[in-house]
């Protein structure tokens, strides 16, 4: 497995993680990040989400499909993006920016992996 690809698959089991955790206990995983507690289904719903695309990633991984690889690198830099405008415009806390420094983190060793095997 080459270095990028084991790069998304650490992702990947983050991604799974936090998904089962979005499903199964959603307000403890918020209260981590100071989001209000919510019985809402739309939780759960995006954990389903987070725990499909984790899917994907582990699988690609294993692929080793470098095209995936380098389209995950803008996305996963994107959640930041996102986070701090949501931050920014009083929608979340600030602390949500730390959930999206996580997945640009990822992104850049990916992206760091993907250069230096070029």
């Amino acid at each position: 497995m080459s270095k990028a690809a084991f790069s998304v698959r650490v992702f990947s089991i983050y991604a799974m993680v936090l998904g089962v955790l979005l499903i199964v206990v959603p307000n403890t995983l918020l209260a981590v990040f100071q989001v209000p507690e919510t019985n809402e289904i739309w939780i759960r719903v995006a954990g389903v989400l987070v725990l499909i695309i984790g899917y994907y990633y582990f699988m690609a991984s294993g692929k080793e499909l470098l095209d995936f690889f380098k389209w995950s690198v803008y996305g996963r830099l994107s959640v930041l993006v996102f986070f701090l405008g949501f931050v920014i415009l009083g929608l979340d806390p600030a602390t949500l920016v730390l959930v999206g420094a996580i997945d640009a983190l990822a992104a850049l060793w990916t992206a760091i992996c993907l250069r230096k095997e070029a």
